[in-house]
């Protein structure tokens, strides 16, 4: 592996070696016996490490050790749980670099969105501990005289969680920093493109874990294929299966999961729009549509993929964005030179290419025109052009997510219209506005705006914090992760009511005399 901007010391720091076991319970690794899967980076083609595959053996055992740590870890009190997780934070303060830059050669997004995506974790690091000290119940009112009711929250168990390549951290850290404040304990499968982030973060974590005398299972590793997702699906020891990726995928898990009557966290697919009014800040517009549809190289599922334009500004949209895009560089993401990274990899520039052929064979217009980039440099094959098409929103193309760098220009006339393309695709994850208009705004964040369970108003349609609860609905599966009262998936509710007086009245005023 070539030495890219010090990565092989990066490595080394976060105690990566050339091969790994690919399960752990925390301090302990578990060898499988298995063959070992290889990451390769889609910077360069060379290979980063390689993971040791598990097998249903190391599963189980994985399994087992979680159910034995959930037993002590329910009943740590949840500020030390917090204290904890605070703790993994100022960890992850401390290798920020090294983990930004892992992050970055293993996925290809650029290293600022590395580094990003590990601020993300501890940001939630930094709010699950608040959290640790507000996991509030209600206290009600009882019909019946010498009576007191309330609810409270208690910990599930062990959450399953599943992740995507896109995000190979941060959405693991979303689920996992609430989830160990709440009292549960969490069993991950990484993506198998980007294991050796898992093996990080596995690595950063158990540490504080051990530190404090707790068992191992807390947080433990298990890296595989689709078979993992289907074990952790149909295993009623798990009762929450938290999954992100594909709509397909989903709803294998969320077929799974509910034949057992287990609980499901659905992050899916998305194909999120930015509506252009004639009343935009155009520059704000040009340079959030710019970010949304080319960074991570069109790969968060919060990415840009249709701009809604309106017809009297429409050309000069379409002019600015050209000219935008003329000026982006493309090449290794930790260059912080360049703006855009490769794509995960070869399959991924089939998918992009072929969306690019639908396109155009369904009428399509290039107005940035696409293709794969070769030559010194782009040695990996994973590099592709971002790419512009005129199109429509009924296209089949359109109506369907690529996770690739190709943005539509659709034109429309009414605000009417416009809100009607926005919500006419399957998906409702993360949508946005551009306009200084304050009825437009509002309207598009009215229940008969934006279906989206993201709506934005002059900021794109990525990026979000973590302060809000993340998530969408339709195709997207409707899960929310992160801040607001997310914490509450990871927990079950008990309703509690306590006699005080001297009688037993019963409710609903029923007479039960003998």
């Amino acid at each position: 592996m070539k030495d890219h901007f010090g990565i092989r010391e990066s490595l080394d720091r976060l105690g990566i070696k050339q091969e790994n076991a690919g399960s752990s319970t925390g301090k302990k690794w578990l060898e499988s016996g298995e063959s070992f899967l290889s990451s390769f980076s889609p910077a360069d083609g060379s290979l980063i490490a390689t993971v040791q595959y598990s097998n249903s053996d190391t599963y189980e055992a994985i399994i087992s050790q979680a159910q034995i740590a959930f037993e002590q870890w329910r009943l740590v009190p949840a500020p030390q749980r917090g204290e904890i997780v605070r703790e993994i934070g100022n960890a992850l303060r401390e290798v920020k670099a090294d983990l930004g830059k892992l992050v970055s050669f293993e996925m290809g997004k650029s290293y600022q969105e590395g580094l990003g995506e590990v601020q993300e974790m501890i940001d939630i690091c930094d709010f699950a501990v608040g959290l640790s000290r507000q996991l509030y119940g209600l206290t009600m009112h009882s019909e019946r005289p010498g009576h007191r009711m309330y609810e409270q929250w208690h910990p599930l168990g062990i959450v399953g969680i599943i992740s995507a390549f896109n995000f190979p951290v941060a959405v693991w850290s979303w689920n996992a920093a609430l989830a160990w404040v709440c009292g549960d304990v969490c069993v991950w499968k990484p993506s198998e493109k980007a294991p050796i982030s898992g093996i990080a973060c596995q690595l950063i974590v158990g540490k504080i874990f051990e530190k404090h005398g707790m068992p191992e299972g807390i947080s433990s590793l298990i890296i595989g294929d689709y078979k993992v997702g289907q074990m952790l699906s149909h295993d009623h020891r798990v009762p929450l299966v938290s999954a992100t990726g594909s709509t397909r995928m989903g709803k294998l898990v969320g077929q799974a999961v509910g034949g057992r009557l287990g609980r499901s966290l659905l992050e899916l697919g998305g194909n999120n729009a930015i509506i252009i009014t004639e009343n935009a800040d155009l520059d704000i517009a040009i340079r959030g549509a710019l970010f949304g549809a080319v960074g991570t190289a069109g790969q968060r599922c919060t990415s840009t993929r249709r701009l809604i334009i309106q017809e009297t500004v429409y050309e000069e949209v379409k002019s600015r964005l050209k000219s935008a895009y003329s000026k982006l560089v493309i090449g290794n993401p930790l260059d912080e030179k360049n703006h855009v990274g490769p794509v995960i990899d070869v399959d991924a520039v089939d998918m992009y290419l072929a969306a690019i052929e639908k396109v155009k064979t369904e009428g399509g217009k290039a107005v940035v025109e696409g293709g794969v980039l070769t030559g010194d440099g782009f040695e990996s094959g994973s590099y592709v052009k971002p790419a512009i098409y005129e199109a429509e929103n009924h296209f089949e193309i359109v109506q369907h997510e690529t996770f690739a760098p190709i943005l539509y220009l659709i034109k429309y006339e009414t605000f009417a219209e416009a809100i009607a393309i926005q919500n006419g695709v399957p998906q409702g994850l993360s949508s946005a506005i551009m306009t200084t208009n304050m009825r437009e705004s509002e309207a598009f964040l009215s229940a008969a705006g934006s279906d989206c369970g993201i709506a934005n108003v002059n900021i794109g349609t990525s990026g979000a914090e973590i302060g809000g609860a993340f998530g969408g609905e339709k195709e997207t599966g409707g899960g929310r992760e992160s801040g607001s009262d997310a914490w509450k998936a990871y927990m079950r509710r008990q309703t509690n009511t306590i006699n005080y007086s001297t009688t037993l009245p019963l409710a609903q005023g029923i007479k039960f005399d003998i």
